[in-house]
């Protein structure tokens, strides 16, 4: 049988599985976070979120236990707020759940499967409690199982699919009623390099078609990297990093990475004083951003007259990396 994870759709097919549907309101964000705050008994999670995301790709990151399941569980109606709210689109979370829940696919983290069951029955299933008579759900999962790379597996009991395929069963019942916006829960998680691959390619496809928005919960940084363009990085149940990735990769300068061997400070200084910005990161490393007028052959003149060594110099950009590491140092910010 062919691998079903090799399969690549066409764009024809993603507006099959995806038909474009009508904005709640128009112009409102995707998501808007109205001082959104859900507590455990006692134990506040989330702390008053605000800010609003309008990207096609929202990546959401944050360390274990930072609140990014229970937010997506939040926006999903799961978990009622404690206080303040959300709109999707335009609609309270609070007042609008049923016709929100309608607009929404949910891919979860975790497996919830009918081992016995085959995947297109499941699919139809899925289809079915999201508001589609029998009929059309069962087209639906036929077109969104054919989409993923599963068509030709889609009778076989989900007990016997591989991690891989059943990570691509999920993505399919998210998407088998045409949602206007899509929660992807850890999507690439277990999966070996080549299905990783297949999996953000479809998320990108998905995303590029302008069919869906997207919400992507992952801890790997490279998956929301590749796929997202807004980020929300969530610390201690709050926001502690809102980047427009988009904007920041424009806006984003090269800088020196400088490893050095001698007295860090006051090469620094020595550098300000050229107007120079700077930043010290580890023991024997800084960052500095060159002015206009200031070249490499000045840093290593300076050094001389420090009796400072440059061991390496390598140009460079921040990553996401960076801002995350940054964000997990730092407090909070905010959108």
């Amino acid at each position: 049988m062919e691998n079903p994870l090799a399969k690549t759709p066409d764009s024809a097919a993603t507006v099959a599985v995806l038909p474009k549907a009508p904005e709640l309101v128009p112009a409102a964000p995707v998501i808007h976070l109205d001082g959104l705050s859900v507590t455990f008994g006692k134990r506040p999670i989330l702390q008053d979120l605000r800010g609003e995301l309008r990207g096609r790709a929202i990546g959401l990151l944050g360390p274990n236990g930072a609140g990014k399941t229970t937010l997506i569980h939040a926006l999903l109606g799961f978990h009622p707020p404690s206080s303040g709210t959300a709109h999707i689109f335009g609609r309270d979370i609070r007042t609008d759940a049923k016709q929100i829940r309608g607009r929404i696919g949910y891919m979860p983290e975790r497996d919830s499967f009918i081992a016995n069951m085959t995947c297109v029955h499941f699919v139809r299933l899925m289809a079915e409690l999201s508001g589609l008579p029998p009929d059309a759900a069962l087209e639906r999962a036929h077109e969104a199982l054919f989409y993923v790379g599963l068509g030709e597996a889609r009778y076989r009991k989900l007990g016997t699919y591989s991690l891989g395929m059943k990570q691509l069963a999920k993505l399919a019942q998210a998407i088998v009623h045409g949602p206007r916006l899509i929660f992807l829960d850890e999507p690439t998680n277990g999966l070996d390099p080549p299905a990783r691959q297949r999996m953000l390619e479809l998320i990108r496809q998905i995303r590029d078609s302008g069919h869906a928005n997207i919400v992507l919960s992952s801890h790997l940084l490279r998956d929301v990297e590749e796929c997202c363009e807004e980020i929300l990085i969530v610390k201690h149940g709050r926001i502690a990093v809102y980047c427009n990735l988009e904007e920041e990769r424009r806006a984003n300068r090269k800088f020196l990475e400088i490893e050095i061997r001698g007295q860090r400070e006051a090469f620094a200084e020595a550098i300000a004083a050229l107007g120079c910005e700077y930043a010290l990161t580890t023991e024997h490393r800084l960052k500095v951003i060159l002015q206009d007028g200031v070249e490499i052959r000045d840093l290593y003149h300076i050094a001389a007259e420090q009796q400072v060594q440059i061991r390496r110099l390598n140009f460079k950009r921040d990553s996401l990396e960076d801002i995350f590491l940054k964000a997990m140092e730092d407090g909070n910010g905010g959108l």
